[in-house]
């Protein structure tokens, strides 16, 4: 059965595996078909928006391999508790804000989501050692 903290890295992952979506689309509308999925010498620069959920994505990315470490070391070692479910759950709407506080660049929230998703790796964290 899968607990509900690997539900959660479930849930997270989906998240940064459909991110690319958008901003891919930006670059064909932008772009064209042929310098969206080629290497054109001065391609044409997307939108903000998509600038920003392209950063957003990068981020998740680089997060997503520390949330994942930790959930599956937690997993490993049997540690499931309130704290560790909390942390998993908080941990992907804290992304989720992330991502959108990103794209459409709210000031603050996006810094502010970025620190909830950190405290909720320190939540692991603290629970494995």
């Amino acid at each position: 059965m899968m607990t509900s903290e690997l539900m959660s890295l479930t849930w997270v992952v989906a998240l940064s595996a459909v991110m690319w979506v958008p901003y891919i689309l930006n670059a064909i509308v932008v772009r064209g078909l042929m310098d969206a999925v080629g290497y054109p010498e001065n391609p044409a620069p997307l939108a903000g928006w998509a600038q920003r959920m392209k950063a957003a994505h990068y981020n998740a990315v680089e997060n997503l391999v520390v949330f994942a470490s930790l959930v599956l070391i937690a997993n490993a070692a049997g540690i499931s508790n309130d704290t560790t479910v909390l942390a998993c759950e908080l941990y992907f709407w804290a992304r989720l804000v992330h991502l959108l506080a990103y794209t459409f660049a709210v000031p603050f929230l996006r810094t502010l989501a970025f620190a909830a998703g950190w405290i909720c790796q320190v939540m692991l964290l603290l629970q494995l050692i």
